[in-house]
C-alpha cells in the first residue's frame, strides 16, 4: 500500500512547487495528473509555469474527471502519482452535476486508489475556507463540498503538510490520528 501525502493551503503559498519537490527522489517515472483545463490565456501560462518547474521524464496526463481509471490502469507502472488539484477535480465533478456527498464518495475511492497503488502519491489541494463567506449558493456548495473533499483526503493521507507563504507546516504526520469525516 502506498504513501499518501496532502499538500494544502492557500492560494501562491507554494503548494504544487512543494508537491513536484517532495515527488522528485520518488524516481523518473512519476505519473502527473493534472485537473485544470487551460481555458483563457492567463491560465495557458499559469499551466506553461508549472509544466516548467516538472522533470521532462514524468507524464503528464490532462484528466478533469475520471482520476480512478488512470490510476487504477496506468498507476502501477509508475514509481509515484502527484495528483494537481483536488480543488479544480471538485469544481469539475460540481459543473457535471455532483452534489456534496457524491463528491465526497469520489474523493474517498480517489484517496482508496491511490492507497492501492504500490507508490507514493500526493494530491495538492486549496484550503477554501478561510476566505469571506460566498454571497451565493453555488459558491458556497463549492466552498462546502471542496472543504469536504479535503477532510476525506487528510483522513486517507499518512502526511499532510499545510504550506504558508512558502513554508510547510506538517499538519499529520506519523503518529497524529485525524477522525473520520
Amino acid at each position: 500500500m502506498g504513501h499518501l501525502l496532502l499538500v494544502t493551503g492557500g492560494v501562491r503559498s507554494g503548494k504544487s512547487r512543494y508537491a513536484v519537490e517532495r515527488a522528485r527522489p520518488w524516481g523518473a517515472r512519476v505519473l502527473y495528473l493534472a485537473t485544470c483545463q487551460a481555458e483563457d490565456d492567463e491560465m495557458r501560462e499559469r499551466v506553461r509555469r508549472h509544466q516548467a518547474e516538472r522533470p521532462t521524464t514524468w507524464t503528464t496526463v490532462e484528466q478533469g474527471h475520471d482520476l480512478l481509471t488512470v490510476i487504477q490502469e496506468y498507476g502501477p507502472r509508475y514509481e509515484g502519482i502527484l495528483v494537481d488539484c483536488l480543488t479544480l477535480y471538485v469544481a469539475r465533478l460540481m459543473t457535471s452535476g455532483y452534489g456534496e456527498l457524491d463528491i465526497a464518495r469520489r474523493a474517498d475511492e480517489l484517496c482508496l486508489a491511490l492507497r492501492a497503488v504500490p507508490c507514493p502519491s500526493a494530491i495538492v489541494t486549496d484550503e477554501v475556507g478561510w476566505g469571506v463567506v460566498p454571497s451565493t449558493p453555488l459558491g458556497r456548495l463549492f466552498r462546502d463540498a471542496a472543504g469536504r473533499a479535503n477532510q476525506v483526503a487528510a483522513h486517507y493521507a499518512q502526511e499532510v503538510v499545510l504550506m504558508v507563504c512558502g513554508l510547510p507546516v506538517v499538519i499529520k504526520g506519523v503518529g497524529v490520528r485525524v477522525p473520520p469525516p
